[in-house]
This record gives C-alpha cells, sequence and structure tokens, in this order.
C-alpha cells in the first residue's frame, strides 16, 4: 500500500496511520464519513501538512496521498472513464489546515483530472477536529462561454455536511452527455488551444504567429477552439509558460471541451512531456504539426520518403526517455554484458531507417538529374515558382499552363514537384516547375529533408517569387522566402517578383507596392488577370537570350 507524494520525515507510527487509511470505506453516497475523517484529521495535525485520499465509487480508497501545509500532488490516475460526456469516477477528500475555499490547486485538478468532486476538510485552529467543509464539482459550460466550469459549495459547518454524490455525479454525467452531443466539432482531429508565447523582445509579432498557426492547425484538420499569448521576460526551461498561465489553460480547455494544446515553437522532449503531464492535454509543437501536414499531402514516393525522414529525424531524440530498468534488457551476444535496453534497440533501428530513407532519396535525386539533364538539352526554358506557402503559386502554375496541380487555400497544399510546359505567344517554349511553399521557422530537419525538391530550381534560368499581397505579413513572408532562397544556393538565378491575389486590394495601393519593388502583379485565378506575368515573362525571356547570344 504505497503513500503517494511528501514521505520524507514522517516517524513510523505516521506512515502506519497513513497506511492504515487505505482499510477505510468511503460509500458512494457520502462525501466522507466520521471515520475517515477522524483518520485524515488526526494525522494531517500531527504531521502540519495536508493528507487526501482519492475514492472510486465502488468505495475503495485507490490513493492516499501526504503533501506540504498549503497543497497535495496528486498522482498518476491514468485515463480511466475519462471519455468525453464522463467523469474519472473518483473523488477527492482531503484536508486543509485552516478554515479556507478550494485552492486554485484543487480546482485546476478538479478540472484537469475531471474526478467526480473534491472536497477540503478544514481543521479547527490548533485542534484535531473538523471545522467545515467545503467542496465543488465540474458543470457543463455553454458554447463558447466563459464561465467557470465548475462549481463551488462552502463553507459548509461539518456537522450539516449532507451533500450526496451519488445523486449528483450521474446527474452532472447526463448533463455533460448531453453538452457533448449537442457541441459540433468541426475539426476531424478534435478541438485544440493554440498557444504563443514569447520573449518581450519578440512580443509585437504575436498576432501574426499565432495567425499563421491557426491557418496551420486549420490545414491539419483541427477546429481551433481558442488562440492564447503569454509574453514573459524568459521562456520557462521546464513549461515554456509560467505554472499559473498553464493553471488556466487547463481550466480553459474544460470550459472548451479542447482535448489538444498547440504550442507555436518547437518543444524539447522534456519540456513536451512536462506539459502533457501537468495537463492531461496532449500537447504538439509546431514542428508536429508541419510534419502531419506534410504527412497527409505527400503523394508521390519521394514526397513520402522526404516526409519520412523528417519526421524519423524528429523523433530520434525523443526516444530519449532514460530507461534504467532491467526487466527491458535484451541481452547481448553469448549473455555477456547488458546488451541493450528497448530503447537502444528503438534508437538503433531509427538510425537504420534514417541511413537507409538517406541512400533512397539520393537514388531519387540521381534520376531527377537525368531529367532534367535530357530537359536542359532540348534548349528549353526553365522557371520555378517559389514563394511562401499559400501564396498562390499553384493556381498561377494552372492558369499559365491549363493545367489541374491542386491548389488550395490551405498551407502546404502542394509538397511534390511538378512540371509543365506552356508556349509564350512569341512562340517559346518554357517549362514551369511548382516548388513547395516557404515558411517562417521552417524545421530544420524539414528543411534538410526537402532541399533535394529545390534541384529543380537550381538549374532553373528564372525564378517566379509569388507574394501574396493581401497577406498584411507580405514583407516578411518575401524577407523569409529571400532567406531560404540563399541558404539553398539560389541568389544567384535572376527572379520576378509576382504580386498575386491583386484583386483582394485597391488597384492603386498594389500597383505602388509593385512599383516599389519592381514587380509585377496578377490575380492568378483567371487568364486574363496572369496576362501581365506573361508580359513579364516574355521580357525576361527575350534579355536571357539577348544575353546568351552575346556570350
Amino acid at each position: 500500500m504505497e503513500i503517494h507524494g511528501n514521505t520524507s520525515g514522517l516517524a513510523p507510527s505516521e506512515t502506519k496511520a497513513l497506511e492504515r487509511i487505505y482499510q477505510r470505506r468511503l460509500p458512494f453516497d457520502k462525501l466522507t464519513t466520521n471515520e475517515l475523517t477522524r483518520d485524515l484529521v488526526s494525522v494531517s495535525h500531527a504531521t502540519g501538512r495536508q493528507v487526501g485520499v482519492l475514492a472510486d465509487r465502488s468505495g475503495s480508497i485507490n490513493h492516499v496521498i501526504i503533501g506540504d501545509a498549503s497543497r497535495l500532488m496528486l498522482p498518476d490516475v491514468g485515463r480511466l472513464r475519462a471519455g468525453s460526456g464522463r467523469l474519472r469516477g473518483l473523488r477527492l477528500v482531503h484536508t486543509h489546515l485552516y478554515d479556507e475555499p478550494l485552492t486554485r490547486d484543487d480546482l485546476v485538478d478538479l478540472t484537469r483530472l475531471r474526478l467526480d468532486m473534491v472536497a477540503a476538510i478544514c481543521l479547527a485552529p490548533g485542534e484535531d477536529r473538523p471545522l467545515s467543509v467545503y467542496y465543488g464539482h465540474n458543470i457543463p459550460v455553454a458554447e463558447g462561454s466563459s464561465d467557470a466550469p465548475f462549481r463551488t459549495f462552502g463553507p459548509i459547518p461539518y456537522a450539516k455536511l449532507d451533500a450526496n454524490p451519488a445523486e449528483i455525479v450521474p446527474a452532472l454525467e447526463a448533463e455533460f452527455a448531453r453538452s457533448s452531443r449537442a457541441r459540433t466539432v468541426t475539426g476531424k482531429d478534435g478541438r485544440a488551444i493554440l498557444m504563443h508565447v514569447c520573449e518581450k523582445k519578440h512580443a509585437r509579432k504575436a498576432e501574426e504567429s499565432l495567425r499563421e498557426l491557426e491557418e496551420l492547425a486549420r490545414t491539419a484538420g483541427v477546429e481551433v477552439a481558442d488562440s492564447l499569448t503569454q509574453v514573459r521576460e524568459r521562456i520557462d526551461p521546464k513549461f515554456v509558460m509560467g505554472r499559473g498561465k498553464l493553471d488556466d489553460v487547463v481550466i480553459r480547455a474544460m470550459q472548451l471541451d479542447a482535448e489538444v494544446l498547440i504550442f507555436d515553437r518547437e518543444l524539447g522532449p522534456a519540456q513536451a512531456a512536462a506539459i502533457a503531464h501537468l495537463t492531461d492535454l496532449k500537447v504538439l509543437d509546431r514542428t508536429q504539426l508541419i510534419l502531419d501536414i506534410f504527412a497527409q499531402r505527400a503523394e508521390s514516393n519521394d514526397g513520402k520518403l522526404q516526409v519520412e525522414l523528417a519526421q524519423m529525424k524528429y523523433l530520434l531524440p525523443r526516444l530519449g526517455q532514460k530507461d534504467d530498468s532491467l526487466s527491458r534488457l535484451t541481452g547481448g551476444i553469448g549473455g555477456r554484458g547488458p546488451g541493450e535496453t528497448k530503447l537502444e534497440v528503438g534508437r538503433r533501428r531509427a538510425r537504420d531507417r534514417i541511413d537507409r530513407l538517406n541512400r533512397e532519396l539520393k537514388q531519387l535525386s540521381k534520376q531527377r538529374k537525368q531529367r532534367r539533364s535530357k530537359r536542359n538539352q532540348s534548349g528549353v526554358w526553365v522557371a520555378a515558382v517559389v514563394g511562401y506557402t499559400n501564396a498562390g503559386k499553384s493556381t498561377l502554375l494552372n492558369t499559365l499552363t491549363g493545367s489541374d496541380v491542386i491548389a488550395e487555400d490551405k498551407l502546404f497544399a502542394t509538397l511534390d514537384t511538378r512540371a509543365r510546359r506552356m508556349r509564350l505567344p512569341s512562340g517559346r517554349e518554357l517549362v514551369l516547375t511548382d516548388t513547395v511553399g516557404f515558411i517562417r521557422d521552417l524545421p530544420k530537419d524539414l528543411f534538410a529533408a526537402f532541399k533535394a525538391t529545390f534541384e529543380e530550381a537550381q538549374d532553373a534560368d528564372l525564378l517566379l517569387h509569388v507574394i501574396d499581397a493581401s497577406d498584411p505579413a507580405w514583407d516578411e513572408h518575401v524577407a523569409t522566402t529571400e532567406e531560404l532562397l540563399q541558404r539553398l544556393d539560389l541568389e544567384r538565378v535572376p527572379r520576378v517578383l509576382v504580386f498575386n491575389k491583386a484583386d483582394r486590394l485597391d488597384p492603386g495601393i498594389v500597383a505602388h507596392m509593385a512599383e516599389v519593388r519592381g514587380a509585377t502583379y496578377c490575380t492568378a485565378t483567371d487568364a486574363e488577370g496572369v496576362r501581365p506575368v506573361i508580359e513579364r515573362l516574355e521580357r525576361e525571356l527575350a534579355a536571357l537570350e539577348a544575353a546568351r547570344a552575346a556570350v
């Protein structure tokens, strides 16, 4: 019978008194019993610490916990009965050394763990007897409501306590079930809260960063329930945000019936584990979200291999949870030494898979090089369409070439390089190649995996840099694209800036933007709208022909 929590410094008699509490029963129709209360209050008074139990609906004491003077640290209770519309099936009954209401920690535990009820038995000052009781339970809240997702009661004199969980809890579960059925979840992967945490020096970019994260979530099939921001002096090394803010997130998740927490940054393995353990939510970071989108959208064998390589590189350091359990050893050759743990086997297999994927991608790279060589021998001009994700690159390619490359109003609609031929009014032939869209803070493993995709652009005679003119952050998107083009050694390739989605702006404004940048503007959704791009291509290719002839 394990005693959970802060057991250091306990006298043997106090430990035995705590162990005896496991022999008590707590019927479902009682919030507490006189016998259980007497045991809890006695140990709490003797130790000067909070003492509590987690009891199930059959009346058994599942866990006995001892904390410090102000709080309990609850053990891991798993996910028993924690489905939608259901409570955990556990009640927390514990002591408070002073006559105080349910604390913030009590209420966070209530909502985070979806406990049936939480009760605090307050000790009489300086005495080992109960004075009063506070208790609370979760309640459903209406869609979009900012009401607290719990209700509290007290102080109630201990002698007058008559709360009956056997009546309260089933009625609550029925109400939760009705509320859950009435709430429509539009995302195929559930509801999520987006979290942007930054230092003060980066605060001005928070709104734009969250907007982009919301687009990523929508593309991944997640319904965004809320977006939250915290600006800090320094990022917390363990939880990223402050502990108090994390408690607020737990309560907000309960209000909104959200089960996923998505951070607008890459989390370390220990950070993700600590946040998930504390919140009982599924925790994702920005990199995982992008990887998930790529995994959904990769169609060609080439694209799938690149996505898998990026995923394996991301997961490898996250297999680093230490495992000292001898029961998980798998034995070395001849039985000498400890052999490899399952963790080490997993790491080795991941590294082997990464090596194999790299070899396969190198082979595919050779095949692409041969195709490009044949195309170059034909003397046809090649232009690569590059730019920030969702700028309209595929739409422009489709309209110019009359093809049907997938084009959606989502981030990373294109993952596989596609080449299409077009004939300009002058009779010149041109091959346009579509490329993967860029994004700020592109994960380094993802960048490395998809670097091969831009081999097409390295052999291009011209780059069409497409910009979403209607995006308020278009100048930052241009800077991100230019930076990544430089990392890809593409800064030497001539480029044409194309402001797309011009129909969404005042004509005078977009004309001025284009003039300042020496760019062309268009509306890629119709043939008439791309005429300026065709005319610009004619001029650029004529200049390239003249330069080639001069050489």
